[in-house]
């Protein structure tokens, strides 16, 4: 076995500083060496606090070792540990511990804002600590800050450029702190009283209104146009922080139900497949759902196991958690990986996000053996760079890798997905791939396929180039397609106001244009064809029935293709024809109580009763309607006249007689 010594030593060869567990060769990042814009160090592995051996342990979670400890004494079991680009956390109610990822010393110690278990994201510009019911947001990251929300929080969630994104549970507030932030802003808000929580789909912040039954899009101009998912759920719905393959997974704990949402689905206006329900265990209690980009696991916490699912409910596998005493704590990895830790630390189940196999790692007796072949907790041994970035001896004949092959790259909003198979490892693993594009550059570990770029412009043209790494060095580049970012505009929203004579007019809102330029809208009605409008409102003659008007604006970046974007949809019943009615009788009580027999033709119409100079209020009326006439006094035979009015016109009736009693 590789002594801890050797380990340090083939560390320190590096030219470059293991930032998390991901090393940038070529780049030397110190405390006064600040990141390249655009450049993102994604934290692979996982820490968990072991008691036993009082110590921070590090994970990797591609192997199942324990590569790293430091020791951090007198933390109580359950205390969480989590990283930043250059040091790690450790959590506990009373005391936060920072110790460096490079010596594994304890270089500091501070009192948390609030005594509560927080909840921990490890985001680029992080770690946070979301403490939610004192409403507190700990940033441990560079700079670090405590932000006050103003109230109790729901569960948080993060996106990809590092904004956390929270939801006020006292007043229904959806509030964001980008990276680097300071104060919270708040574009959007649920309605009073309704309860939520906040998932994220696509890269991009959802609320599900479960009040409502509900899921909108959340973004700097608000909520966008609510999706009804279907179901009914109730307030203590557990809701997984990320989609799975498009979907949402959420736990119902009173029908102890997993559901999957097709969430992709709903926001983009299109025909979205029926949820999907897993019937679970009656007789125990869950914790989660966490998701993947491909799995979902939950915690089964009265049987003391891990349950992993695919976005199809189909169960993927079941992994015990030796040790755990019914307080297993799931955690995300920024490696795509979910990690399940017991009370103690003695024991963590990795889950992995690509296909849901689970594998116990045993701490306590990796990290004993760690302490015997090597320096013990505490000393500069470093974690391993994780499943790819593993430093490795030297092979002989090793030469740098060859070109990634099929190298694609297709575009989003403001960003674009690089895709490539491995390349030739010439004799010696890839440790990671570095791709770079006009402006920018990342890098992601050797077991990787794809990496998201965001930050791009829209409208621009983008060539992306993928280049491996190993022990030997840089291989040769490939690269992609040329790519153009950019994406259709939001559904507007739409309104449709009926006139008189089947007249309709409709307006609308400017959607969110994702910073392309607005062409013209295009307009249609049932069984019409589109119109080409460049206001925000148009009207329509001689309509009748039930109508659905479709609004879309077409945009475009520049003198590049157009887009025709999301449909928003209002709906019209307009009467065929004038209506009819006839009095079918008129009786006393408290005044005179006419009863018509109303045709509406086909549209909305309103009624009313005269009787002399005293009329009834106008009433919805459409068959059988009884009309009454207030405070009204007669002698004998009485006339009293009806009127029926819809879009089309209206229509009249008489009755002369004596009421009945």
């Amino acid at each position: 076995m590789e002594s801890l010594s050797s380990k340090r030593a083939a560390w320190l060869r590096f030219g470059a500083v293991a930032a998390g567990c991901l090393v940038l060769v070529g780049l030397a990042v110190t405390s006064q060496a600040s990141l390249p814009n655009g450049l993102q160090f994604i934290q692979v592995g996982h820490w968990v606090y072991n008691t036993s051996s009082q110590s921070a342990v590090h994970v990797d979670g591609a192997t199942g070792q324990v590569d790293a400890q430091a020791s951090v004494p007198g933390a109580g079991a359950g205390s969480q540990v989590t990283q930043g680009d250059r040091a790690g956390y450790v959590v506990d109610r009373s005391r936060i511990t920072q110790f460096s990822k490079s010596t594994l010393g304890v270089e500091s110690s501070s009192t948390p804002p609030a005594t509560e278990q927080p909840v921990v994201l490890e985001v680029p510009g992080g770690p946070y600590l979301v403490y939610r019911n004192a409403g507190q947001i700990a940033r441990l990251g560079d700079p670090a800050a405590t932000v006050p929300a103003g109230g109790p929080l729901s569960a948080p969630v993060t996106t990809s450029d590092g904004t956390v994104w929270l939801h006020r549970i006292d007043n229904g507030s959806i509030c964001d702190l980008p990276r680097g932030a300071t104060l919270l802003t708040c574009p959007a808000q649920l309605p009073q009283g309704h309860d939520g929580s906040l998932a994220v789909v696509g890269d991009r912040p959802v609320v599900l209104d479960t009040t409502a039954g509900t899921l909108s899009s959340v973004g700097k101009n608000g909520l966008g146009d609510a999706a009804d998912i279907g179901l009914a759920l109730p307030a203590t719905v557990q809701v997984a922080n990320n989609d799975v393959d498009g979907r949402l997974a959420v736990v119902d704990p009173g029908q102890n139900q997993l559901h999957l949402i097709d969430a992709a689905g709903l926001l983009r206006n299109g025909p979205a497949v029926r949820p999907v329900s897993v019937d679970l265990s009656k007789d125990s209690k869950y914790s989660g759902p966490v998701a993947t980009s491909h799995t979902v696991a939950l915690v089964d916490q009265v049987r003391n196991v891990v349950l992993t699912y695919d976005s199809k409910g189909t169960l993927k596998g079941t992994k015990p958690i030796p040790g755990a005493d019914g307080q297993t704590r799931l955690a995300l990895g920024q490696d795509n990986r979910i990690y399940a830790d017991n009370h103690d630390g003695s024991h963590v189940v990795v889950v992995d996000g690509r296909n849901g196999s689970a594998a116990d790692v045993n701490v306590d007796d990796k990290a004993r053996n760690q302490s015997t072949n090597g320096s013990g907790p505490g000393s500069a041994t470093g974690p391993n760079p994780g499943p790819a970035q593993q430093v490795q001896a030297p092979v002989a004949n090793a030469t740098p890798p060859g070109a990634p092959r099929n190298v694609d790259a297709t575009a989003g909003v403001g960003s674009a997905t690089v895709m490539w198979s491995g390349a030739p490892d010439n004799g010696a693993g890839i440790t990671r791939y570095l791709v770079s594009w006009s402006g920018g550059s990342t890098t992601v570990d050797g077991s990787r396929s794809s990496a998201t770029v965001t930050g791009l412009a829209n409208g621009r043209s983008y060539v992306f180039t993928v280049v491996a790494e190993n022990s030997a060095g840089r291989g040769a580049g490939a690269s992609s397609r040329t790519v153009v970012p950019g994406g259709a505009a939001d559904a507007p929203r739409v309104t449709a106001t009926v006139g008189s004579g089947g007249q309709v007019s409709v307006s609308w809102t400017t959607p969110n244009l994702h910073g392309a330029d607005l062409d013209h809208y295009l307009v249609s009605a049932s069984g019409l064809g589109d119109r080409s409008v460049s206001s925000t409102s148009t009207s329509y003659q001689g309509l009748s029935g039930a109508i659905t008007f479709t609004v879309r604006a077409v945009t475009s970046y520049g003198s590049g293709s157009t887009y025709t974007g999301s449909p928003g949809t209002a709906r019209a019943t307009l009467a065929a024809g004038p209506p009819t009615l006839k009095i079918t009788g008129v009786r006393s009580a408290a005044g005179l109580v006419v009863t018509v027999d109303a045709n509406a033709n086909g549209g909305p119409a309103t009624c009313q009763a005269t009787f002399m100079t005293a009329s009834s209020s106008w009433v919805a009326c459409s068959g059988t309607t009884e009309i009454t006439i207030p405070n009204v006094f007669w002698f004998g035979a009485v006339t009293v006249t009806a009127t029926i009015k819809n879009s089309a016109g209206t229509g009249t009736d008489s009755w002369t007689g004596t009421p009945s009693t």
